[in-house]
């Protein structure tokens, strides 16, 4: 309850009409330094994918702007990248497309995020269950662990003859998607995904003792108790769906605890706990015997992340880093929410908000090729990436472009503005954004009509910096509604699909374009800057000279 008077009290502030006050920031004061997690990770569909020259097109376009060191993908071990040949009741590896997928990675400047996943066909259970459109195996066979922990290991000291055990050392080593998600990606036991995790971590450390691995890779944070047994229960309490409201429901993540106390009792390494804290829930009504889609406030993903700081801190890993390996407004690749301009706001947002708490926060993910339910029906079919299958940038790729640009010195932050100095060259750069406190209670998806969003609420931003060079430059790019909104465009085109090879030009010009100008210090190095913040709408200040 007493978050909904703090958010009901904000949104009257704002009915009312209150003016911001200035921010005043002295450009010379002292910063605090902070890292760019956000450019750490970020996520795509399956590793055959990374073998097409428009995925490897934008992920060149996605390093260079947005400075992703790292990208993650499921499939590494699936059978259209051919692991592994069985004759005779003997296997045999094969390398070539996945060097030739890292290889590719490795020259565009981005390193692997290994996922250890999914079974190879030889290797999984008869009959195996699968999942997606390219049908991974998911059903373990714990007769055929040794030969997985031969396969993780082979691949291990492949890659590390292949690119130097000084490169490798950077890498992670993840174990598996998702198990706790007996229906999704792991059709076993809670005891069979840690039998898994231990036989893979053997084997990579087998290589080098100094190579990073964890787990448990786990679905999104939930406020009842269906991941507790073996297996996901789908006959537990309704506690979500009685809720009168759900952000006032204690959250916490799925199998962490329990993976973390295996891991102690068993002594085996964990180098970093990785989650998805998905803003989302979608619990199993037995009663309806249907799911429901339930989205939090817009602060679920920093209350998460705090909780994982908590458990982390008191288990026997306490110095473990912490990788949330998947993450976005929603966990559904048609979710027309995200081919819109507000995931832009909420990206900004929480990613702000939670410096300092985390070594990464991977946004899931940067490309719509991605084919887990098959390819999109549309060019804008709410796919995850924040570019699409034609190369047009989302507001999304906007929002990790102007992250990128900060500086690495706080010098200040509030609820809706961040400067920052870059301690390399003494500029300065701010990015202001507007997340409109009318939707603080739940996260932007299409669960709510997509026309609702543009009535939320502006505000005022009067910004003055001091103690700049007398004349010092600044770029202000503006990301809102009718620059750089291109879902907006491409229907005022008519929603041409699909576009001839002319209108994707266009489009791709104005996908890119924002408004933009630019504006001095006066003699004294003083700047003001007043404008309105139109809802959902980014604002990047950069210094130039």
């Amino acid at each position: 309850m007493k978050k909904i008077i703090i958010l009901a009290v904000l949104a009257l502030f704002v009915q009312l009409g209150f003016s911001q006050e200035t921010v005043s920031v002295n450009t010379s004061s002292s910063g605090e330094k902070f890292e760019h997690f956000w450019s750490k990770m970020v996520g795509a569909g399956r590793a055959n994918e990374g073998l097409r020259a428009g995925w490897l097109e934008q992920l060149e376009k996605v390093q260079e702007n947005c400075g992703f060191e790292f990208v993650r993908f499921h499939g590494i071990f699936h059978d259209d990248m051919f692991p592994v040949f069985e004759k005779n009741g003997k296997f045999t590896y094969n390398w070539q497309y996945i060097d030739d997928l890292f290889d590719r990675m490795l020259d565009l400047n981005v390193r692997p995020f290994v996922e250890l996943a999914f079974f190879p066909k030889a290797l999984a259970a008869e009959n195996s269950k699968t999942q997606f459109w390219w049908k991974a195996n998911i059903t373990p066979d714990e007769s055929k662990y040794d030969e997985w922990h031969n396969l993780v290991k082979a691949f291990t000291q492949h890659c590390v003859d292949r690119y130097g055990i000084d490169e490798v050392l950077t890498w992670y080593f993840e174990v598996w998607n998702e198990p706790n998600l007996h229906y999704g990606f792991f059709d076993g036991t809670k005891t069979q995904y840690f039998e898994l995790y231990k036989q893979s971590v053997l084997a990579v450390r087998s290589v080098d003792s100094r190579l990073k691995v964890g787990g448990p890779s786990s679905s999104n944070f939930v406020a009842d108790n269906r991941y507790e047994g073996e297996v996901e229960s789908r006959s537990g309490d309704l506690i979500t769906f009685t809720a009168d409201n759900i952000n006032d429901l204690e959250w916490k993540g799925s199998w962490i605890e329990d993976f973390l106390a295996y891991c102690k009792k068993e002594k085996l390494p964990v180098d970093f706990v990785s989650t998805h804290p998905y803003p989302t829930d979608y619990p199993f009504n037995p009663r309806t015997g249907k799911g429901k889609d339930f989205s939090r406030y817009v602060n679920s993903t920093q209350d998460d992340i705090r909780w994982l700081n908590e458990v982390i801190k008191k288990s026997a890993y306490p110095n473990a880093e912490i990788h949330l390996t998947e993450w976005n407004t929603s966990p559904n690749s048609r979710d027309a929410m995200h081919d819109f301009l507000p995931p832009a706001a909420y990206i900004t947002k929480v990613n702000l908000d939670c410096i300092g708490l985390t070594n990464s926060l991977a946004f899931w993910t940067f490309t719509d090729i991605f084919e887990e339910k098959g390819g999109g029906e549309s060019i804008f079919h709410g796919g995850f990436g924040m570019i699409n299958y034609q190369g047009l940038v989302k507001p999304s790729y906007h929002a990790y472009r102007m992250l990128h640009q900060l500086g690495d010195e706080k010098l200040f932050k509030n609820d809706y503005l961040f400067v920052s100095r870059k301690s390399g060259n003494g500029k300065v750069v701010a990015l202001a954004y507007n997340y409109p406190e009318d939707y603080y209670n739940a996260v932007p998806s299409s669960i709510k009509k997509i026309e609702k969003y543009e009535e939320g609420s502006s505000r005022q931003l009067n910004l003055k910096f001091s103690d700049l060079k007398p004349g010092a430059q600044f770029k202000i790019e503006v990301l809102d509604k009718d620059h750089g909104n291109i879902y907006n465009y491409w229907e005022k085109m008519g929603k041409p699909e699909p576009p001839s090879r002319e209108q994707i030009k266009v489009m791709k010009n104005f996908a890119e374009t924002l408004d933009n100008h630019v504006v001095s210090a006066d003699k004294d190095g003083n700047l003001n800057i007043q404008r309105e913040l139109s809802p959902w709408s980014l604002v990047l200040i950069e210094q130039i000279n």
